[in-house]
């Protein structure tokens, strides 16, 4: 019988006791869900389940920082310190084993983690530790959605690399993968779209940005192939995202069992969470490097992320509704749903009238949501004034009868009949919209008012026979940058920033739509979406609810945004 020689672990010989007893302290601020795990790990420490072996974790740490050189600027081509963070995250990883196996207990961890906290390097780097000390032969795959997400981690690992073995002496990188020379072990990249995922035999797994997954595919691989491993080991690093119900909703769903003790599964025992969160949203908006609530999400706060980045992140948060979610999502690791509200009602319930006879032989630049032609259409126009801020918008919308009577338009609030009565909607006879109406109504305006059109911004769907009535009233499409109609594809990409300086214009009250209810109903009907660039989109916040006037607004604030100096010099020139 084999007799292990008992160990007392204090915070003098464990970095994780150590972690958490400088937390007790107060000299390191951590989340509830931090904290939880840290004591139920403590406790395990008294668990006959488990012994405690560092051994395995010093010999990878000291691998990390007597050989690693970091990557990334400004600290690229230095030594690799490691802070108490991630000394307590991977000692922990792989210290605790299995009393009856001596084989590791965690197989898997979670580290979720805010943006900019070194998750990318600190993977790397135990990558490259166990690309050297660990065993030989093995299979370690650097995993995520696409190419380029793999090649994040996969990059930086082959950099370090080059760093301790410039010569390729020891090791080298074809176009398949990254080779120990002397042991055989390899790393390759894996993405969600690589075929042949099956088969495999990995060791060692990093998949990074799972928040983008939307189901568990890259998962569920890498799982099935370490089943023939004694200690392999899976990484989930991540921070919060935008998809609902995906692969790490799942996940943490797994991880907050496992911290709640709720989850007695061998999986959740072999499941470690490292989670830093905040404890609320309010924490957010009070947070300051006084009371350093910040580092709750982000660990390398003052030491690497910098506080005043993360101070002008929330100040401009407070301003942008797109901002506060990527922010609050990013940078703070608070979920956010996956479509909420653009605007507050304050935003655009405000008193701003004028008359359109005060802008009569003016320029003006235009903008058409076209959408569905069996659906609400909606055109508007922008004018200023010399000297003045403020954007005047005009508009009309367009119905076909066969919608008046539509039950889900009704119930979300919209009364076309009352509305055709107060003028600002046309109702076309039969089951679509003719789209030369809506040229016609531009060609009115300089009829009735000599109100000029300069450019007009619309999307591509179904704007044939607009384009043609335009055309025939002298406005063309050539497709340059002299072209009287603009097309603006209604996508983040395009339309992210316009949406940003309406939204500003809006709580600024620099937007005068002469209050025009329909645009009301529209603005209280359009939520935002966000994506992992920060860039935004209006969407319904319901399928029943119509965001044309919003949508048209938006397009009509990137036209301006693409030709505000010339439009601005046509302005003074005609005054």
């Amino acid at each position: 019988m084999i007799i292990r020689k008992k160990t007392i672990w204090t915070p003098d010989n464990s970095f994780l006791l150590e972690y958490r007893a400088r937390a007790e302290t107060g000299e390191i601020v951590i989340g509830q869900e931090l904290w939880q795990e840290l004591d139920n790990l403590a406790e395990d420490f008294h668990n006959e389940r488990y012994f405690y072996n560092v051994e395995a974790a010093r010999l990878r740490m000291d691998f990390m920082e007597n050989c690693i050189r970091l990557t990334k600027s400004p600290f690229y081509n230095k030594p690799m310190v490691l802070m108490l963070w991630q000394k307590a995250w991977i000692e922990t990883f792989y210290s605790f084993k299995m009393a009856e196996s001596g084989f590791d207990r965690f197989k898997k961890t979670v580290l979720l983690i805010a943006r900019k906290n070194t998750k990318s390097e600190t993977s790397s780097a135990l990558a490259n530790s166990e690309f050297i000390v660990g065993n030989e032969g093995a299979d370690i795959c650097c995993s995520s959605n696409d190419e380029a997400q793999c090649s994040i981690v996969y990059d930086a690992i082959d950099l370090m690399r080059q760093l301790y073995d410039p010569g390729d002496l020891d090791t080298k990188r074809n176009q398949r993968f990254i080779l120990n020379k002397a042991t055989n072990t390899k790393i390759f990249k894996m993405s969600d779209r690589t075929k042949n995922k099956e088969g495999r035999n990995i060791d060692f797994a990093i998949v990074d940005e799972t928040h983008e997954m939307k189901e568990n595919i890259i998962g569920k691989s890498i799982e099935q192939s370490q089943s023939l491993k004694d200690n392999p080991k899976f990484i989930n690093i991540t921070t919060e995202g935008f998809v609902i119900d995906g692969y790490l909703d799942e996940e943490l769903k797994k991880a907050r069992k496992v911290i709640s003790r709720e989850d007695d599964t061998l999986a959740g025992e072999r499941l470690l969470p490292w989670l830093y969160t905040q404890d609320s949203e309010q924490e957010v908006w009070n947070g300051n490097r006084k009371n350093r609530l910040w580092q709750k999400s982000n660990p390398t706060l003052g030491i690497v992320k910098k506080w005043e980045y993360l101070e002008e992140q929330v100040d401009v948060a407070r301003e942008s509704k797109a901002d506060r979610i990527f922010v609050l999502s990013k940078d703070f690791n608070v979920k956010q749903n996956g479509t909420e509200a653009w605007l507050n009602l304050e935003d655009y319930e405000y008193h701003a009238v004028y008359d359109l006879e005060e802008f009569r032989g003016c320029i003006c630049m235009g903008a058409v949501d076209l959408s569905e032609t069996t659906d609400l259409c909606a055109a508007k126009i922008l004018m200023l004034k010399p000297g003045d801020p403020t954007k005047y918008i005009y508009q009309h919308y367009f119905i076909p009868e066969s919608k008046l009577e539509d039950s889900d338009d009704w119930n979300a609030g919209a009364r076309y009949k009352e509305w055709a009565k107060l003028g600002t909607l046309t109702i076309t006879e039969g089951n679509d919209i003719d789209l030369a109406k809506v040229a016609d109504w531009f060609y009115q305006l300089y009829t009735d008012y000599n109100i000029r059109l300069w450019k007009c911004g619309y999307d591509q769907r179904f704007a044939k026979d607009w384009i043609n009535r335009m055309g025939f009233y002298g406005w063309q499409r050539t497709g340059d940058d002299d072209s009287d109609l603009v097309m603006i594809p209604q996508n983040a990409q395009t339309l992210s920033n316009a949406m940003k300086l309406c939204e500003a214009d809006l709580k600024h009250q620099l937007i005068n739509y002469n209050e025009n209810v329909m645009d009301r109903w529209c603005f209280k009907n359009a939520g935002i979406k966000v994506d992992d660039h920060g860039q935004c989109l209006c969407i319904k916040q319901e399928t029943n609810k119509r965001i044309d006037g919003a949508v048209c607004l938006i397009i009509l604030y990137e036209m301006y945004r693409r030709y505000r100096t010339e439009f601005m010099q046509i302005i003074a020139n005609e005054k």
